[in-house]
């Protein structure tokens, strides 16, 4: 697969928007019914309305999303759901990596193959204190299994949840030894030094942050733009750090928010929000190891939030 990675993808393959990711796009939470399972209805209205509001495109099953939680099968089946749904391949970057290393095999090429050419994978990240040595090993082995050239692979760097660091210098060997296929990297470790190492390293992919207050430095030093958590409830509230003019009261807003809702559990927090948005006690579900917020929790959350202006009576921006 080393050489059918460098080389075209004409062979055969249908073509596919493999173009590089760039602005605002939404780590999608992932709704749930009341036994637990992934409540495809409530996904499929969600996607849309944010569509609605200026996000260019989605990535579920990663952190927000809960993504680990969730069997292969449960995966596929949300991915499935979503394109039957009407949402187009191009608009999802799946997030794909699991435990076990054929599962994010086969959810990665069950994603390729439905048309979703862009994948979102974790490091192996149930061993720690990995060498680089194996973080790259694991990638290009997984480029290898997959053996699919349409596909356009983003990793993802979140050491505080996978214990596993993507550095600078193995992203620019994969991308030197698979550079049709490794196109971009989500870096949501919230160190803006790695940020930097990054667009130094390998300026030609598509950098990306997870957290939101770095969007008007990665934007001024020709980064790609966000995948994030809080578009799945104020995606306006983002928008405007794409802009390298951005406003210090568009920068105090998002400082304001993410202040208050770290001061919780923070997917619990998030889901707590978007069920008041909605006024669908739903969407507090979680999976565990993962609970809903206390009443006594929620209330002191909105109360924060009110005090930070973002009372939830304020329009939900739907």
């Amino acid at each position: 697969m080393r050489e059918a990675a460098r080389s075209d993808c004409s062979d055969g393959y249908a073509m596919m928007d493999a173009s590089p990711i760039r602005g605002l796009w939404c780590a999608t939470l992932t709704p749930l019914g009341p036994e637990g399972a992934i409540d495809h209805a409530r996904m499929a209205a969600h996607i849309p309305a944010l569509f609605s509001q200026g996000v260019e495109g989605v990535a579920p099953f990663g952190t927000t999303g809960e993504g680990p939680s969730f069997s292969v099968a449960e995966r596929r089946a949300g991915l499935d759901a979503m394109i039957a749904a009407g949402i187009a391949p191009s608009q999802l970057i799946p997030g794909t990596g699991c435990a076990a290393f054929a599962d994010t095999v086969a959810l990665t090429r069950h994603a390729v193959q439905i048309g979703c050419s862009r994948c979102l994978v974790l490091p192996p990240f149930f061993f720690k204190d990995l060498a680089d040595d194996a973080v790259y090993g694991y990638f290009a082995a997984l480029i290898d299994a997959v053996a699919d050239p349409r596909l356009s692979l983003y990793l993802y760097h979140i050491p505080q949840f996978s214990g596993v660091p993507i550095r600078a210098s193995v992203v620019a060997q994969l991308a030197a030894d698979f550079p049709r296929i490794v196109a971009g990297v989500k870096d949501s470790g919230g160190d803006f030094a790695h940020t930097e190492a990054l667009l130094a390293a390998v300026p030609q992919l598509a950098i990306l942050v997870g957290h939101e207050p770095h969007l008007p430095r990665l934007m001024r030093a020709g980064g790609a733009g966000t995948i994030c958590g809080i578009a799945n409830l104020f995606p306006r509230l983002v928008a405007p750090l794409l802009t390298p003019e951005v406003a210090d009261t568009d920068q105090h807003r998002i400082a304001a928010f993410i202040d208050v809702i770290f001061r919780f559990p923070f997917l619990p927090a998030f889901k707590a929000v978007r069920a008041a948005q909605t006024n669908d006690a739903a969407w507090r579900l979680l999976r565990p190891p993962l609970f809903a917020l206390s009443e006594s929790d929620r209330a002191r959350l909105f109360a924060a939030l009110a005090t930070a202006g973002f009372p939830m009576d304020m329009e939900t921006e739907q």
